[in-house]
């Protein structure tokens, strides 16, 4: 008895101790990882600089929620999921700054919890290149701590790609399950349309395979992620057909495009190429771009090799589905459309960096790691001053805003107010007005309401260079801010007389 006793209390101690160890491991398997995603944070408060202020997409998103300005004209391809990410700040701040600070920790934590999906499916080292690859794009630099969805797309892509292969290599748990609803959920949440592509290879793969709980957490994702946007297109937009229709409209037109060009112009930092014309960057600014499909496919052969298949071919796979409407099927381009395919990209890029500077037995080629480490340091050396550059430019762009503002406000516009013409949403939010249109992507009022709002608060329509002004503006007296002819509206009279 007494040694049976013992038996116990020593298997108990060797479970304790295995137990223990194992944590240990799993610990050190995932500092890396929270290093990389500290980097990616401490960089973006550092680059991108929380004084950046709010670009126009970023207004659309932020003013839904604010108390501080007028909500702008919400277009039929958005979608409510940034403005409910940055709610628990903008609900109750102005602060730009704090805003910034906030996305950018989120961003950070975001990174490390999608890497962490892929822990047991690639090594620890591949993992941590392909986050800091992924991180290290100026695209992703500047978008991490912005109001905006691509990134969290990319993050959402990540983590139901990554769970989706461990559940199914171990049914057993459902850890990995919550994991794909939740990565479906938030792809759908930020962007319906862009969850749909991404997920396209993970339904067919379930399908094929009869994978019936990966296929109803897919479908449940994707519905509590995209309920809201459909529910709104009953809502406001008579039915989801409706919406597409519209949203493809807004859009220039969904089919058969070619943006291959559009999107290499795009990668020299400017924010929206539409129309997208001008000169191609220079050639070291875009070559990153077309070594990185080479380096994935390597990865698939080196994973083919090593019988590993699945888990690279998968993620190339989302990716490529993520990127096809942006390359193939709309009429102009922005770098933050591909970062979902940046993101499933980095892995088989990284695997196949190991691969080169690596032999299979764990040996280190010298040269080629050399080489390698050059051409990384030359990628690292280009991406930071292109994110370098466009940071300055937006900087400028957005107090070029504050300052017309300003002017408005001596003029005498002042909350409440509207605008109306040259970029009425930008310089609306920042003079705290509202904003309207009688045509275009962003209609929401007519020139019967705009006269009618006229009696009551200042209203001003803005002409850009080169622009004419509306007829019903065209009687108004004119100032001039900067470049831009500013008319407004004689203030309504006091006196009775009409």
């Amino acid at each position: 008895m007494t040694d049976g006793t013992g038996a116990l209390l020593v298997g108990a101690r060797r479970r304790g101790q295995d137990s223990a160890s194992g944590a240990a491991r799993r610990a050190r398997g995932t500092r890396p990882l929270a290093a990389v995603a500290a980097v990616f944070t401490l960089a973006q408060l550092l680059l991108v600089r929380p004084v950046l202020g709010l670009g126009w997409d970023e207004i659309v998103y932020v003013s839904q929620v604010t108390s501080h300005h007028p909500a702008a004209f919400f277009s039929a391809p958005r979608s409510r999921g940034v403005s409910l990410l940055v709610a628990p700040v903008a609900s109750w701040s102005s602060s730009t700054v704090l805003l910034r600070v906030y996305l950018a920790l989120l961003s950070g934590l975001a990174l490390y919890l999608a890497l962490r999906a892929w822990r047991g499916l690639f090594p620890t080292r591949v993992l941590v290149t392909a986050g800091a690859f992924f991180a290290s794009l100026w695209v992703t630099l500047f978008y991490g701590p912005q109001a905006m969805p691509n990134y969290w797309v990319a993050i959402g892509a990540l983590i139901a790609v990554g769970c989706f292969l461990r559940h199914r290599a171990d049914g057993s748990g459902r850890g990995a399950l919550w994991g794909v609803v939740a990565g479906a959920a938030l792809m759908a949440w930020m962007r319906p349309t862009d969850a749909v592509w991404v997920t396209a290879p993970l339904f067919v793969l379930a399908l094929a395979q009869r994978h019936w709980r990966l296929l109803l957490a897919l479908v449940g994702g994707l519905v509590a992620g995209g309920a809201e946007w459909v529910i709104e297109a009953y809502a406001g937009f008579g039915g989801l057909a409706e919406r597409l229709a519209e949203a493809s409209r807004i859009q220039g037109g969904l089919g058969w495009q070619i943006a291959v060009d559009d999107q290499l112009r795009s990668l020299g930092g400017r924010a929206l190429c539409r129309p997208c014309t001008g000169s191609m960057p220079h050639p070291v600014i875009t070559l990153w771009w077309f070594v990185l499909p080479l380096l994935a496919v390597l990865g698939l052969i080196v994973a083919v090799r090593s019988r590993r298949t699945l888990p690279t071919l998968l993620p190339l796979a989302c990716a490529t589905t993520a990127a096809l409407p942006y390359l193939f099927m709309i009429g102009y381009a922005a770098p933050r459309f591909l970062q979902p395919a940046y993101a499933l990209l980095a892995l088989p890029v990284a695997d196949a960096l190991w691969h080169l500077v690596r032999t299979p037995r764990g040996r280190w080629r010298p040269a080629v790691t050399a080489l390698v480490a050059l051409g990384l340091a030359g990628h690292l050396a280009v991406q930071l001053t292109v994110l370098v550059h466009t940071v300055d430019r937006n900087i400028d762009s957005r107090r070029d805003w504050a300052r017309t503002a300003d002017a408005l406000h001596r003029l005498g516009v002042r909350p409440p107010c509207l605008i109306t013409g040259h970029e009425a949403i930008p310089i609306g939010y920042y003079t705290g007005c509202s904003s309207g249109s009688t045509a275009g992507n962003n209609e929401n009022t007519t020139v019967g309401e705009i006269l009618s709002t006229a009696d009551r608060i200042p209203v001003a329509t803005l002409t850009g260079p080169g622009g004419t002004p509306p007829r019903y503006a065209r009687p108004w007296p004119v100032h001039r801010i900067s470049d831009l002819e500013v008319r407004i509206a004689p203030a309504p009279r006091t006196d009775g007389s009409g």
